[in-house]
């Protein structure tokens, strides 16, 4: 099952990728997901690795994650390497002067053969794109804050200098 979900944020690629590549953000805007540390000596990049886990109703899935993707400032790529079957994947492209076009996608196998699978996978399908949907808006939130931050440094640090 695939889902998938974009968003246009007022901020410039730069500050969106500094955000969706710190591991210690991610739980600030990832819906659904309860757990995501390093895993290894590798913090970021290619090749870094995440023990993470998401909540699906009541059910809380997860394993070990793996970077295979990681083109700054563009694209973002994990697959899993235990645990749930899935893939997620960050596209961010420049939509304008400091603009950019966010895109967050999930594809997740449920395991069980037939039918019994194949619903499960169906049953999963709303929870997983809410997750999404408020995945993009809890970003949108983070970035509109961290610069709202930095613009209040930067008037302190002027004014500091006067």
């Amino acid at each position: 099952m695939r889902v998938s979900g974009e968003r246009l944020l007022s901020a410039p690629i730069e500050d969106v990728w500094a955000i969706i590549t710190d591991p210690e953000l991610v739980l600030n805007y990832m819906s659904g997901v309860t757990r995501w540390e390093v895993a290894g000596d590798t913090r970021t990049g290619l090749g870094a690795r995440y023990r993470m886990l998401f909540r699906i109703g009541a059910a809380e899935l997860g394993g070990l994650v793996e970077v295979v993707e990681f083109d700054e400032p563009c694209d973002l790529a994990w697959t899993s390497v235990t645990g749930v079957d899935h893939r997620g994947r960050w596209r961010l492209r420049e939509a304008g002067t400091g603009r950019t076009r966010v895109e967050f996608r999930l594809a997740y196998v449920v395991a069980g053969a037939g039918l019994s699978g194949w619903l499960a996978e169906r049953i999963a399908a709303p929870a997983v794109s809410r997750d999404v949907h408020h995945t993009l808006e809890r970003l949108g939130r983070l970035v509109e804050q961290e610069q709202l931050r930095e613009r209040a440094a930067r008037r302190r640090a002027g004014a500091g200098s006067s």
